[in-house]
């Protein structure tokens, strides 16, 4: 997965976001509001598994073909306690 595509997706966000404010004050349509959110929500869910699948093919994968117990267990770890705060 490339940088380039999740930082686009983060931008994308990032505009969506500054559109949904501008929206609020402007006084617009409570559900184009909720449209424009739900596509803010999709597309930092899908930037959210960019980074997790990166991070899974490069530093976990370092980690667990170490040798090192305690760094596999660190980085085990990590993961369930990201996946768990996504879930919430």
């Amino acid at each position: 997965m490339s940088k380039e595509k999740i930082i686009i997706n983060f931008k994308k966000a990032h505009s969506l976001t500054a559109k949904i404010i501008k929206m609020m004050e402007e006084g617009h349509y409570c559900i184009d509001m909720m449209h424009q959110n739900m596509a803010t929500i999709g597309i930092l869910k899908s930037a959210h598994q960019m980074l997790m699948e990166n991070h899974l093919n490069t530093c976990f994968k370092s980690a667990m073909s170490s040798k090192n117990e305690k760094k596999k267990q660190e980085m085990i770890n990590e993961i369930l306690k990201v996946t768990n705060l996504f879930n919430k």
